[in-house]
């Protein structure tokens, strides 16, 4: 079950949903649309190797913005702090954004339950397309779970900033020592 955009407002306000700042303004009808954070984050390496710490570098997004390539993912984040121990976020682009050719999330979209942090966007233009900080970029929805909680604990936990993929870490789970 989805909730409404007055019970995500009403959620943060018992504290059962973190959502750091809250504007009421960005409140919709079930979601709460959050904000580019300030800076991005893009891979050194043209060819990414998922069995290896990968090597990032920061841009800064400048007032007058900044424009993004095709062929190319850049790591973006929330504005603010996101989480809740008692409800699943999703995180989508705004259909405004979609508009523009720009995809806020390949592929990630859901944020387990228990997570709090900013959110990683992987933001991709299908052509040149001049992003701002600060812009109403992508929305988060919060759904009510069923059966025996679980919090996340992960990798990815207080996450501040966008966070670069880790799925290295991934195999060195399964190689003996």
């Amino acid at each position: 079950m989805i909730l409404t955009g007055n019970q995500i407002a009403k959620q943060v306000k018992n504290g059962k949903i973190t959502i750091s700042p809250f504007e009421n303004s960005q409140v919709n009808p079930n979601s709460y649309n959050v904000e580019l954070g300030d800076y991005l984050k893009v891979y050194c390496d043209d060819v990414l190797d998922s069995k290896k710490p990968l090597k990032t570098k920061i841009i800064q997004i400048p007032d007058d913005g900044i424009v993004l390539q095709p062929n190319k993912i850049y790591l973006g984040f929330t504005k603010e702090v996101v989480g809740s121990n008692y409800f699943v976020p999703t995180l989508t682009g705004r259909s405004s954004s979609g508009r523009l050719g720009l995809f806020v999330q390949i592929t990630a979209d859901l944020v387990d339950i228990g997570f709090k942090g900013n959110l990683t966007f992987q933001l991709h233009a299908v052509q040149p397309l001049k992003i701002y900080k600060g812009m109403k970029i992508g929305q988060v929805m919060f759904w009510k779970p069923m059966g025996k909680i679980k919090l996340y604990d992960g990798k990815y936990q207080n996450s501040k900033g966008p966070q670069e993929s880790k799925v290295w870490q991934d195999f060195k789970k399964g190689e003996s020592k």
